[in-house]
Parts: structure tokens; C-alpha cells; sequence
């Protein structure tokens, strides 16, 4: 077969509330949005008895050797899904422990790239064990637009867009979701009306946000001086951190505040995107 490669886009969330837990995960309200920063996922068929997996790009390092696509790989052998074995590339432009979702995107993408090259088929029951196995945001993959996760883990897209432009922008090190979430000792009561938020989305928080602020009290002052920049709207955190994203409506805006930033913060990582 010829080589095969798909886009794997990064998402963010523009709030993110915590309303309570069950035995297993915690209940999260949030509206997502795809974003034009990506992954290059591209897979070759090989004659070989294993599957090679191969990181490339400046955040290819520590990954680990159980990551998502080895655990999808190894769900799809299991279930007897491939009757060949695959190279797998994915060049890494999406930072690890960001709150950005890149390893649970690549696996969607390698699932959709699999099913769209009528590689394998999957029923309802099968997906949902790869969602339970690799992670939630694996299902975030599967949808285009704007979403709405709902406190029951369901995902729905919304008629709505939510044009900004980006800047990201996340120190050195990355947070442990497992620790963000372990922080967690109140809970939000449940948005309602959620469409009705769009007229004034600077005023949903991510309730993680805090937690990773008091861990970390240094990324205070890079969010102060985006906060004041001419033209942004609001900037706050994705996911469970670490990558934070200042929103504004205007293109020269933003990338006015990046060249400031970039000046003021150099050892941050920093880069322009925009929701799609």
C-alpha cells in the first residue's frame, strides 16, 4: 500500500468545569474547539511480525514506549482488527502534558486513517472500549466543529463558531493530569443554557487553572502581560494544563502581543493559532 498521511489537530478548551465525580473520572463540562496547530500521523503497511512506531519533531522525546497509538495498535491486534502489520510516524508539533490532547488526537487520527482506508471496521462497542482504554479526549478526534462535552461524557457539536486567533504559550515542563486532578476538592455547579454563553466567553474559567497556578506561581506574570496586551480578550488555560491561550478577535493583535512575548518570555515555548 502507499504511504498514508492525515492531519492530527490539537484541541483547546474555552472552559472547563469540574461538577462532581464518579467512582472512576471526574464529571467535566466543556466547550472544545479544534485549533490549527497539528500532528503529522502517516502510516505505511510493512513485512514485518511487529508494528514500528516512530516519533519525530522537537516534542518527540520522552513519550512513552506504552503510548497511545501502542495501545491502540494492540487493541486493534487483540480484537483481530489488522491482518498486517503498519510503520507509524507521527512528527510531534503538539506539546506532551500541554492540556492540548495530541497523544489522544493521534490515536483518533490513526483509528480514522484505518476505517476511512477501509483498513478495519468498527462497531459501537469496539470504539467505546478503545475510548475507555486509551483515554477520553479520544473521542474529541472524531468530531469536526465546535463541540460540548457534558457532565454525562457526552460530546455533542454545536451550531456555533468561535473564531479567535491564538496565541499559545506553556513554560519548559508539563503538568501531571493525574496530579491536576487529584487537587480537585470542589466542584462547579452545572453550566445551563451552554449556547447562551457565547456572548461572553472570557467569563467561563477552567477550574484547573488555580491548581496549576498555585503549583506553579511563576506562569502568574506571562499571563498578567497578556491580560493587559491591546486586543486580547481573555487568556486562560487548557485542559489540565500546562499550555495556556490568549484569545483575541484581531489578527494584528495577536501577532503584535506574540512579538512582545516572545521578547519578554523567551524560554517559554510559544506559537500562533487560530480555532478552526
Amino acid at each position: 500500500m502507499n504511504i498514508i498521511s492525515q492531519k492530527s489537530y490539537a484541541k483547546i478548551n474555552l472552559n472547563l468545569n469540574i461538577t462532581g465525580k464518579t467512582k472512576n473520572i471526574h464529571k467535566i463540562q466543556s466547550i472544545i474547539s479544534l485549533i490549527s496547530l497539528y500532528d503529522q500521523v502517516t502510516i505505511k503497511q510493512i513485512d514485518n511480525r511487529r508494528h514500528q512506531i516512530l516519533f519525530k519533531g522537537k516534542f518527540s522525546k520522552k513519550i512513552s514506549n506504552k503510548n497511545t497509538i501502542y495501545k491502540t495498535l494492540n487493541i486493534l491486534d487483540k480484537k483481530k482488527l489488522l491482518k498486517k502489520k503498519y510503520l507509524v510516524i507521527i512528527k510531534k508539533n503538539i506539546p506532551i502534558r500541554s492540556g492540548m490532547g495530541g497523544g489522544s488526537m493521534n490515536a483518533a487520527t490513526l483509528i480514522k486513517i484505518f476505517m476511512k482506508n477501509k483498513i478495519i471496521k468498527l462497531n459501537k462497542k469496539t470504539l467505546q472500549y478503545i475510548h475507555n482504554s486509551i483515554g477520553q479526549d479520544l473521542k474529541l478526534g472524531f468530531y469536526k466543529n465546535l463541540m460540548y462535552l457534558n457532565s454525562n461524557n457526552t460530546v455533542k457539536t454545536l451550531n456555533k463558531k468561535a473564531k479567535y486567533y491564538l496565541l499559545l504559550f506553556m513554560p519548559k515542563y508539563g503538568c501531571s493530569t493525574k496530579y491536576i486532578f487529584s487537587k480537585v476538592k470542589r466542584y462547579s455547579k452545572p453550566l445551563k443554557n451552554i449556547k447562551n454563553k457565547f456572548n461572553n466567553l472570557g467569563s467561563l474559567k477552567n477550574d484547573l487553572q488555580d491548581i496549576v497556578i498555585k503549583k506553579y506561581p511563576e506562569l502568574k506574570k506571562p499571563i498578567e502581560f497578556l491580560e493587559n496586551q491591546p486586543g486580547i480578550n481573555f487568556v486562560k488555560m487548557t485542559g489540565s494544563g500546562s499550555c495556556f491561550v490568549a484569545y483575541s478577535k484581531s489578527r494584528n493583535s495577536i501577532i503584535n502581543s506574540f512579538k512582545k512575548f516572545r521578547k519578554n518570555y523567551p524560554k517559554y515555548w510559544s506559537v500562533l493559532s487560530k480555532t478552526i
